[in-house]
């Protein structure tokens, strides 16, 4: 008796062991929704994912990234549970913390957090030089592509549109394909013109100034936008400096409006996951402002701007820890 319990002693421990060991061993999986494979929101969390990925054995977390539709794909995806963070515009965090724009019938998305700030990004409108536009309103009758369903740009295009007093259902030729698509039709003559949200420089606002049909940047400015920038404090005013794009027929930087590129993610996002992925972004700030010349003067400091929703309680600990203080 006294050998069969002396083996069901060490069945039992060696058994704790093998579970102990398993749980040390377990690793969360989380997932980064970015934006088309050619913008900047992909590379962006990449980066992220490198830096987290980095130090998977600390944390116990691998992280993956997707390409996404964009800003309002990720915001519902994150809501739904089908990702862990996601890369949105400014707007679109407040937008959908308020229950406005696509989130009007659903309501406010309690759920919603902010992790932090990225870049700052400006509404681009770009023309061909035959198409006869030099001002927003000039687009009346154009072929127009004003971004793809679920995209943060779609609602600036209409935003900056409808101020200018633009009847865009009725008095454009109006696209919906992805930002990253319309260089390509512009330069084959498929659409006069197209919205852009977008850091820069940009490699595919690059691509589109440097074909053969000539094009260039139209700015977006009037009494319409005023009141707009007014009316919605995640508008900024911007200018797309020239400087970045020679060959655009275009001798000044181009005045227009912009918003910010923010990382969000959900109330259930365990507080662990959220504190390690912010520290290993601000911890290795320079390496990460590598991945694009848009984030060259990027600070910490900047990365607490504009944050609409509540920010998350895995974040707060980590600016506490270091002493910083976020604004919205």
């Amino acid at each position: 008796m006294k050998h069969i319990m002396i083996i069901l002693s060490l069945g039992l421990l060696i058994g704790l062991i093998a579970v102990t060991g398993c749980q040390k061993t377990a690793t969360t999986l989380i997932t980064i929704g970015t934006g088309g494979v050619t913008g900047i929101y992909y590379p962006t969390g990449g980066e992220i994912a490198r830096l987290v990925n980095e130090q998977s054995e600390q944390y116990g977390i691998k992280c993956t990234i997707e390409s996404t539709g964009g800003s309002v794909f990720n915001i519902n995806a994150l809501l739904s549970g089908d990702l862990d963070f996601g890369i949105a515009q400014s707007d679109r965090q407040y937008q959908a913390w308020k229950g406005l724009a696509e989130w009007r019938e659903s309501g406010p998305a309690e759920n919603l957090r902010a992790v932090f700030s990225i870049h700052s990004e400006t509404v681009v409108l770009m023309a061909a030089s035959d198409a006869g536009i030099r001002t927003i309103m000039d687009l009346r009758g154009k072929r127009v592509n004003i971004g793809n369903p679920g995209s943060g740009q779609r609602q600036n295009a209409i935003d900056a549109l409808e101020a200018s007093g633009i009847e865009w259902r009725a008095e454009l030729h109006v696209e919906g394909v992805k930002a990253d698509a319309a260089p390509t039709l512009l330069q084959d003559g498929r659409i006069d013109a197209f919205f852009y949200t977008i850091g820069h420089p940009s490699g595919n606002l690059k691509e589109a100034v440097s074909g053969r049909r000539r094009v260039r940047f139209i700015p977006i400015q009037g009494a319409g936008i005023d009141s707009l920038l007014e009316a919605h404090p995640y508008y900024t005013r911007a200018k797309v400096p020239i400087k970045n794009y020679s060959r655009a027929d275009n001798e000044e930087d181009i005045v227009t409006f912009g918003v910010k590129a923010t990382l969000v993610t959900s109330s259930t996002t365990p507080d662990n996951v959220v504190y390690a992925l912010t520290r290993e972004v601000f911890e290795n700030l320079k390496q990460f402002t590598r991945v694009h010349p848009a984030y060259e003067f990027l600070t910490r400091e900047a990365m607490l701007e504009g944050l609409s929703a509540p920010i998350h309680p895995g974040a707060v600990r980590y600016y506490e820890e270091a002493g910083l203080r976020p604004r919205s």
